[in-house]
């Protein structure tokens, strides 16, 4: 029979999100963007609407489009708003580093009057030790424990209040929930982070989650496809190698399989996979991988209509030991991503000029491109009016 302490319920009511470490990384400069309410509807960005669709694109040149495709980490309101301002970036990220003023004190509304369009406002607050505002709304039980000691129901009910907490700090986005299936040991990289071994529970577990978030307004991102929890090691540490694809078909990609029009984004891992990446191209800047979530047919799952995000390119060694972030951002942009993901602000200005580059030599297509924009901004809820 379950138990649910009055005290973990109270903890789990009172939480957050999380996105791709089990730990802090800390960035080296920074500079940002704010964000708005969250996923609605996961509407095809192609065929009827294109008159709508059109007068939003319109009110960007190509480098601002290509600025909405980045989600860059800060450390502070100065350095959040220098990026939107600036730069016109899609996205902030809040790590652990960044100065908690500017969620606590609501300097976050600066930074998103600093913005050309809606912008994101994204965290890493899974509960247990990925955790980022835990001082501001309260701690909360791993995935693993919330899974043992709490029912789908219960565990959505306290959501709702989790999810309400993130929102007034302004939090538009969480990268969560973690939908890896594990049954490593708690401590391991995904370990306690996972719901459970059993891919179904992790599918009940996540849609729980995933529905109370999208009731108050904040947006998930599953993470990290094609599925992390049995892979060979840390992608912060180095590269990391999963079964073959054939095996995760059996239960990694299954919570993806079932959730994949849940109105949730997904998060692209830096997973080397037999059978589906090249030699030497991670997951997060494989073309394969991209075409596979967004297509759906190669694991048997719907085509999935909103953002693809990679997991973080500037922090992890598994893209590091390989590339610059220039690199890494054209690279998953070009093979299909919508949204690159990193912790500092300082290659900015760097990573723009490399994409303007790539548009304009034919590498990264302008459809493409117009695409993701019309993808973030739907998963932001802008209203485009189709």
């Amino acid at each position: 029979m379950r138990k649910t302490p009055l005290a973990l319920f109270a903890l789990l009511a009172a939480v957050a999100t999380s996105c791709s470490s089990g730990g802090d990384k800390s960035p080296t400069t920074t500079t940002a963007a704010a964000p708005t309410s969250a996923v609605k509807s996961a509407t095809p960005v192609t065929g009827a609407g294109g008159d709508c669709r059109s007068a939003y694109l319109a009110r960007f040149t190509t480098r601002q489009k290509l600025a909405q495709l980045l989600t860059v980490g800060v450390t502070g309101a100065a350095d959040a708003t220098r990026v939107v301002r600036d730069q016109g970036v899609g996205g902030i990220f809040v790590g652990g580093w960044t100065d908690r003023a500017l969620l606590a004190e609501k300097q976050i509304v600066q930074v998103k009057a600093a913005a050309k369009a809606p912008l994101m406002v994204t965290i890493d607050e899974e509960g247990g030790r990925v955790s980022r505002v835990k001082d501001l709304i309260g701690a909360a039980p791993s995935a693993r424990v919330t899974a043992q000691t709490m029912s789908p129901d219960e565990f959505y009910r306290a959501t709702l209040t989790r999810g309400r907490a993130l929102k007034d700090l302004g939090v538009t986005v969480d990268f969560a929930p973690d939908v890896d299936v594990s049954g490593e040991p708690d401590d391991a990289v995904i370990g306690d982070r996972s719901f459970s071994d059993d891919p179904d529970v992790v599918t009940r577990y996540a849609e729980a989650y995933i529905r109370a978030m999208r009731e108050v307004g904040v947006g998930t991102v599953m993470k990290h496809f094609p599925g992390h929890g049995s892979g060979s090691g840390d992608s912060h540490r180095g590269a990391v190698r999963t079964p073959p694809l054939e095996q995760l078909q059996q239960s990694d990609l299954v919570p993806f399989r079932n959730l994949i029009d849940s109105g949730a984004a997904v998060m692209v891992g830096h997973l080397d996979v037999p059978g589906l990446t090249a030699p030497d191209v991670p997951a997060s800047i494989s073309p394969e991988v991209m075409r596979l979530v967004r297509e759906g047919s190669g694991y048997g799952a719907q085509p999935l209509q909103g953002p693809i995000f990679t997991d973080d390119l500037g922090g992890m060694a598994a893209i590091t030991a390989r590339m610059s972030i220039e690199d890494a951002v054209e690279a998953a942009l070009e093979a299909g991503a919508d949204s690159a993901l990193w912790i500092t602000t300082d290659a900015v200005p760097s990573v723009l000029d490399r994409l303007e580059r790539a548009v304009a030599s034919g590498k990264l297509p302008m459809s493409r491109v117009d695409d993701s924009v019309i993808r973030l901004a739907r998963f932001k809820d802008v209203p485009l009016g189709c």
